[in-house]
């Protein structure tokens, strides 16, 4: 990954940060699928995780010349943002892991997927998952939804420093549990 482009959230009074971010998201998740791309990375140069858990209002995309310029088509077409130009990744830079998190936050359906695997009662998976079990995150997230079920759900997301790089896949969120991307 040598290059990286910028895209930039424009400011609009009847839609949220969130809200376009999560709409952005969606428009890259989209287009790397289309691509069938594994050498693509997003990170968030702005993101806010200690204050506010939020994303910032731009998305930086990594990965070589050829394949961001087959990608910037699909992104263009987004209102809300402007997108840079392809630009070369400085020769210094540090490194960051940007991951997908996921938790079990919801009791209903733990309760469900109890019943079903272990043949239990609804009043005994009630006694077994009470509401009070349920997990949050603190982390920053965007709110997609799903093609196949059609059903919204959060993508949690970490971005953190780490000390050295390590080559690997992204998947089709741009995101890996193990690869890095330049930093700055």
């Amino acid at each position: 990954m040598d290059y990286y482009v910028d895209i930039q959230l424009l400011p609009d009074p009847e839609l949220s940060q969130p809200v376009l971010m999560s709409a952005l998201f969606a428009k890259i998740h989209s287009a790397l699928v289309a691509l069938n791309s594994q050498q693509m990375g997003i990170s968030f140069p702005k993101i806010q995780v200690l204050k506010t858990g939020d994303l910032g209002d731009g998305v930086r995309v990594h990965g070589s010349s050829d394949d961001l310029q087959l990608m910037l088509p699909f992104v263009s077409v987004f209102d809300y943002a402007i997108v840079g130009q392809v630009l070369k990744i400085p020769a210094l830079t540090k490194h960051c892991t940007v991951r997908r998190v996921q938790v079990d936050s919801n009791p209903g359906r733990l309760r469900r997927r109890l019943m079903k695997r272990k043949n239990v009662s609804e009043v005994e998976a009630r006694q077994l998952i009470s509401d009070r079990a349920v997990k949050r995150l603190d982390l920053p997230f965007v709110t997609l939804r799903s093609r196949s079920t059609g059903q919204s759900f959060r993508l949690f997301i970490e971005q953190k420093q780490v000390d050295s790089p390590k080559v690997g896949g992204f998947n089709g969120y741009g995101l890996s549990q193990t690869a890095t991307l330049p930093f700055f």
